[in-house]
């Protein structure tokens, strides 16, 4: 089998940890940087490839096999679309447009062509979440009924230091934090179809928010809760319980999500399961067999990127599309609407 040669676009913190798995990954290999910041040329020049200053530019000269954007938002459907028009297929971090609007354009694009596009949605390359998806599926929680969730952590105030704009509207964690959880929900139980939404800014007093409270509701029926909170001194978020990120702290004792059926619950990601033994006769009066779903840890990053391979060579359809990482900012889109303006709001999909 060949070694694909793949060009990352963006040098900044993501794209370099991108190039990092490139290099120790046996089936690909660095092409080339795309980044005309003056800064890339040390990072291309460590990594012992070219450095061109745009796309165009490399298409020009080069043509790799695939190519992975990890550049700013604003510029990932014009690149995209760069990207199809070449024919080359690409991998863009999420999110997969920086507006509704853009992210209409170039899932269109992508319908009239045969590139493959894949988003960098990574947390859906879990192996946790496989193994959750897996059980869900099996039928070993019966038909699903409800799912609790949160994102509560607690960013320091460097962090806004460092980015005064994320005390200002549109840098709270309905945009910045909340996709990666709701990428999650639909990977486990299906589309969102309507939300409702009730925001807080009363901790840090910033005229974005930093709490909210959040009801979901499933295509299949199931309902759904969420607290999303980034002043929250607590440990249950994705971050500090799945151990997928060592600069985090983990806690093993925590969970973060806990789906439930009819027969059975699921908490993720430790994976405690408790089912009735019966398939009828079910009863809070009955104890529930308990039981630790076995599970192998692997970087959801690292499978991404074999995944990636996997999708130029054509044996596989990307495991989140460019209508799936659109969908995800819908629902966004939903929840901070709803959280303005009350009431319900329907989440348009297509």
């Amino acid at each position: 089998m060949s070694i694909l040669r793949i060009a990352i676009a963006g040098a900044g913190l993501i794209g370099q940890r991108h190039l990092e798995l490139i290099q120790a990954n046996p089936s690909c290999e660095l092409a080339a940087l795309v980044d005309p910041a003056t800064a890339a040329r040390d990072v291309a020049q460590r990594a012992g490839v070219s450095l061109f200053p745009s796309l165009e530019a490399l298409f020009e000269s080069d043509r790799p096999d695939g190519i992975i954007l990890a550049t700013p938002n604003q510029l990932h459907v014009e690149q995209a679309l760069v990207c199809l028009q070449a024919g080359v297929a690409a991998l863009i971090e999420k999110p997969v447009a920086h507006t509704l609007e853009e992210g209409e354009r170039l899932l269109a694009a992508s319908r009239d062509s045969k590139v493959p596009l894949l988003v960098g949605h990574h947390r859906a390359h879990s192996p946790i979440l496989q193994r959750a998806r897996e059980i869900i599926r099996e039928g070993r929680l019966g038909s699903l009924v409800a799912v609790m969730g949160s994102a509560l952590f607690y960013k320091p105030e460097d962090y806004f230091d460092a980015a005064p704009w994320r005390r200002k509207a549109g840098g709270g964690p309905v945009l910045i934090n909340l996709i990666h959880e709701v990428g999650n929900l639909r990977s486990l139980c299906g589309e969102i179809v309507a939300v409702q939404a009730l925001a807080s800014s009363a901790t840090r007093g910033f005229p974005v928010e930093d709490t909210v409270s959040i009801s979901l509701r499933f295509a299949n029926g199931a309902l759904g809760s969420f607290l999303l909170s980034d002043t929250a001194a607590s440990a249950r978020s994705w971050e500090q319980t799945s151990r997928e990120n060592r600069d985090y702290p983990s806690y093993d004792d925590e969970d973060c999500y806990l789906i439930a059926g009819t027969s059975g619950s699921l908490a993720v990601p430790t994976m405690r399961l408790k089912r009735y033994d019966q398939p009828e006769g079910h009863s809070w009066w009955k104890p529930f067999t308990c039981e630790v779903a076995d599970l192998q840890r692997e970087d959801p990053l690292a499978r991404q990127l074999e995944h990636f391979c996997q999708v130029i060579r054509g044996e596989a359809e990307p495991l989140v599309s460019a209508r799936d990482g659109l969908q995800n900012l819908r629902v966004v889109d939903a929840i901070g609407r709803a959280a303005r303006d009350g009431g319900t709001v329907v989440v348009v999909s297509g």
